[in-house]
């Protein structure tokens, strides 16, 4: 199994933060995270793991198609009539992008 790059994902220990404003941010990242992670495994509960079959450079048009997506709502100043806000897009943009992580390293270490 490859290694991930030797850059940080993760804030620090919370032992090691500077003020009591930053173990607030990550608890909100925590809690963030789990929000995402549930929203993954509900989503792949509803269409199955397409993803595996996907390519990376699809991963990549639908975080842009996300990206699009998000500059569109907010030029509408956040109003959405039947679509998904602007939580749910960044959301979904996360998950790609984990997707095609595990994408990569998954074809990098194939034979």
């Amino acid at each position: 199994m490859a290694s991930w790059p030797s850059f940080s994902w993760r804030f620090p220990p919370a032992d090691d933060l500077q003020s009591e404003a930053d173990s607030e941010i990550l608890d909100k990242y925590d809690s963030i995270q789990r929000e995402i992670e549930q929203l993954m495994i509900a989503k792949n509960h509803d269409y199955g793991e397409v993803w595996r079959e996907m390519r990376v450079s699809s991963m990549t048009d639908l975080i842009l198609m996300k990206l699009l997506r998000i500059k569109q709502i907010e030029n509408q100043d956040g109003r959405t009539l039947v679509s998904e806000g602007l939580d749910a897009n960044y959301a979904d943009i996360v998950n790609y992008s984990i997707f095609a992580l595990i994408l990569r390293q998954y074809t990098t270490t194939q034979p």
